[in-house]
């Protein structure tokens, strides 16, 4: 792979950056209600309304305060956040940790854990280990993340004692080093698990179809004449073909993992970019939610760009427009 394709693939990701930019613009300025209403609240005269707006350029034609975000942004200005009075950046990173270590959590299991049962559920097809996959996954896409995390949280949380159900750390801890790191991770478990629910039961799904395909293939046979092992023959020569297609589905989900992290932030109260865009749209808060909507179109075009990176480093005869 040359370093000239890595460079095509991300000028190619710059005008789709800047459409997310813009697309996200309109819809937040068409949405319905009034930012300044949210923000002075409704006891104010005409006069202060119209000098609020004009504050904060909202008087100005759409265009024009659309140039002018452009503007700011290529200069790495995101605003300020009209609620919080503090720089856009400064909001979004204080909690992008929070969100990264759930979300990249969540990936690595949904990855391990679908790639593991879709290759038990291949090597026994159409036996009790294939049904039982089948049907393991089937209910886990089936249910809404949401349902599925209060049925976790009453369970695992509430009656058995298992797993905390609120918060990133516990509040009454003073724990540091070591203890710290295992509280976080205590906290972790259980959204993180019900975040990769889905996505575990999509990768398992397909890594046991493309595993099937690719046991009928001719050069399988030839191994089996060979002698070489059933599984052997399932782990050292099926599953990597079958992974090229799993790469392609793991950089394609990051959106709907995205989008699920949002609900479990809430559910679970851990205090991410999820929790804030909640925050941001119930208060109007323009800067912040333009920063996260330029933040998750970031995050997405950046994981598709490197599953296509990573797709042609697997197979170097693949080419990606």
């Amino acid at each position: 792979m040359t370093r000239g394709y890595i460079f095509a693939r991300l000028w190619q990701t710059l005008p789709m950056l800047l459409g997310v930019v813009v697309i996200g613009f309109l819809l937040v300025h068409i949405a319905p209600g009034d930012p300044i209403l949210a923000l002075a609240g409704e006891n104010g005269d005409e006069a202060y309304y119209a000098a609020m707006r004009e504050r904060y350029g909202l008087d100005q034609p759409l265009a024009n305060q659309l140039g002018t975000y452009l503007w700011r942004l290529a200069q790495g200005d995101l605003g300020t956040s009209a609620i919080q009075k503090q720089p856009v950046s400064d909001v979004i990173l204080d909690r992008l940790p929070n969100t990264l270590l759930l979300a990249g959590t969540a990936l690595v299991i949904s990855t391990l854990g679908g790639v593991l049962a879709g290759l038990w559920a291949a090597s026994r097809v159409g036996g009790w280990r294939d049904r039982t996959v089948a049907i393991g996954t089937l209910l886990m896409y089936a249910l809404p993340v949401f349902w599925l995390g209060q049925i976790a949280i009453l369970w695992f949380g509430l009656r058995w004692g298992w797993f905390p159900v609120q918060g990133r750390t516990d509040a009454r801890s003073r724990a540091t080093g070591l203890a710290h790191v295992l509280d976080v991770a205590h906290h972790l478990a259980l959204p993180a698990l019900v975040l990769a629910s889905q996505q575990i039961a999509v990768i398992a799904r397909l890594t046991r179809a493309t595993l099937v395909d690719a046991l009928r293939s001719p050069h399988i046979d030839a191994a089996r004449a060979r002698g070489v092992s059933e599984s052997r023959i399932l782990v050292r020569h099926a599953l990597p073909a079958a992974l090229l297609p799993v790469v392609t589905v793991v950089g394609n989900r990051v959106g709907h993992l995205v989008s699920g992290a949002v609900v479990i932030e809430i559910v679970f109260g851990w205090p991410g970019i999820g929790r804030l865009l909640v925050s941001a749209t119930n208060d109007r808060d323009i800067p912040v939610l333009l920063g996260l909507f330029l933040l998750i179109g970031f995050a997405v075009l950046i994981a598709n760009l490197l599953t296509d990176i990573t797709y042609k480093w697997l197979d170097p005869r693949i080419r990606i427009g």
